[in-house]
């Protein structure tokens, strides 16, 4: 494993040199340490073209372009890479490794959001200091503007939560620095610098920006906090919330939201806010676009209907829970022609290292142990297994995120369905909008695959 203090000293030893002063490299912001990485990329990426352009890293099938083109190896994405058998890594580091070396917040023992951010946007271990520094930053730049306040508290409360997020974020749009550079002309070496202002300043509203929204769908009676300057990203979140009190939700939301960040490129959400980024739209669109993709059933919504099935089940065997009758009722639900939600990875092909981080969470919380929800939660992830081999429609029998991650936010009162795909939302940005900084950082291109009909692909084939 690798050991907080190696990572904190190699950090700490470096010294820089800014206006004749020496002073030491934890106390680099965020975009002078994107300054020092950027030149080492941008030559690994031109050495690969001028060696390596033609050389063939997979194939097509037919089954790829008719299956969603899944596993495809077709794009460049820096941040984290998704093993079937191992996991996600995060330039390299494995969740447990994550877990031992990010810096908590203040108080806390679960890793920032903030903390995750340096990592995925820098490759690198952020010292306390620097964690602390991004956090003041973010909380400086948290609140909403009037015009966006405004839109949010005009829109009727039936409408889907999600659908109020990726309105607020396109709005914001309208303040956003790369648009107004580029409308005036800058060259291209600098776009990154800007998507960079515009990403932190998006990352820093969306929990002001998904608290107003919880708070006029759900609770309309309460007032709402403003960002508190002393606190992290998710800490003002929770606060503004409501739930600022309950120091067990926070630091489950911290964690959440850490493991939600970056799940490599290819999941629609992540693909989607590369696609439309790809065109030189700025980040507020391009995430838009992205909340959009994360809001459809087979993609954000997963760990809702995990916790309306798992409730289903609690509700029909009642308080006699034993291994049979989650048997039963699993082979029940596979019988009516259901799939099983919360088991299965489109990529993952063994228990995935999140629901298994969040499941160590809750083993240590007597609180999460004694709640009914979470118990029937980890019998099944003991029994589905075996059950879903036998059934032998699923390549991936093991239990994904989604199998916990909503069961926890309802024990601790978060209780509102609808909205745990915004949590998702505001989660996702953290790798989705560090990406866009390094395709404008690389010079990426405009995204323009190939397409075919069915008579050009079976003309094709024939010849």
């Amino acid at each position: 494993m690798i050991g907080r203090s190696s990572f904190l000293a190699k950090s700490v030893v470096r010294n820089i040199s800014t206006n004749g002063c020496r002073r030491l490299a934890s106390t680099k912001s965020l975009k002078e340490t994107l300054q020092e990485v950027i030149p080492a990329k941008q030559e690994q990426l031109k050495k690969l073209k001028a060696e390596h352009s033609q050389a063939v890293v997979g194939e097509v099938k037919v089954e790829n372009i008719l299956g969603g083109m899944r596993g495809l190896k077709a794009m460049l994405w820096e941040a984290s890479v998704l093993d079937p058998n191992e996991g996600i890594r995060f330039h390299g580091m494995t969740i447990p490794d994550c877990q031992k070396v990010l810096p908590p917040a203040p108080g806390g023992k679960e890793m920032t959001a903030e903390s995750m951010l340096w990592l995925l946007l820098t490759g690198k271990v952020p010292t306390p200091e620097q964690s602390r520094q991004l956090s003041a930053e973010l909380a400086e730049k948290g609140e909403l503007p009037p015009f966006v306040t405004q839109l949010i508290d005009s829109l009727p409360k039936t409408l889907h939560p999600m659908t109020q997020l990726g309105m607020g974020v396109a709005a914001l749009n309208h303040d956003s620095e790369f648009q107004a550079a580029y409308e005036r002309g800058i060259k291209k070496p600098e776009y990154w610098t800007y998507t960079l202002e515009d990403c932190l300043n998006l990352i820093a509203k969306l929990p002001a920006l998904a608290a107003r929204i919880y708070r006029n769908v759900y609770h309309p009676e309460r007032s709402l906090e403003s960002v508190d300057k002393n606190l992290d990203l998710v800490g003002n979140y929770s606060n503004m919330l409501g739930f600022g009190q309950n120091e067990h939700l926070t630091e489950y939301l911290r964690l959440y939201i850490a493991l939600h960040g970056d799940h490599e490129g290819g999941n629609a959400s992540a693909h989607t806010a590369h696609l439309v980024g790809s065109t030189l739209s700025d980040p507020y669109i391009s995430y838009s676009a992205s909340l959009f993709a994360l809001a459809g059933p087979l993609h954000g919504l997963a760990n809702q209907e995990v916790l309306r099935w798992q409730m289903a089940m609690q509700k029909e065997i009642g308080d006699n829970i034993t291994h049979e009758n989650i048997k039963d009722y699993l082979w029940k639900t596979l019988k009516s022609g259901q799939v099983v939600p919360g088991y299965g990875h489109g990529v993952l092909r063994n228990p995935d290292p999140r629901f298994v981080a969040l499941q160590e969470f809750c083993k240590t919380r007597p609180d999460l142990q004694a709640s009914p929800i979470i118990q029937l939660v980890q019998q099944t992830a003991e029994i589905a297994p075996d059950v879903l081999k036998e059934h032998g429609k699923t390549k991936n029998p093991y239990p994904n995120v989604d199998a916990t991650s909503g069961c926890v936010l309802y024990h601790y009162g978060l209780t509102e369905f609808k909205y745990y795909t915004v949590i998702f939302g505001v989660s996702r940005a953290l790798g989705a909008l560090t990406q866009l900084v390094w395709a404008r950082a690389l010079g990426l291109p405009l995204e323009r695959p190939k397409s075919y009909s069915m008579d050009a692909l079976q003309k094709l084939i024939k010849n």
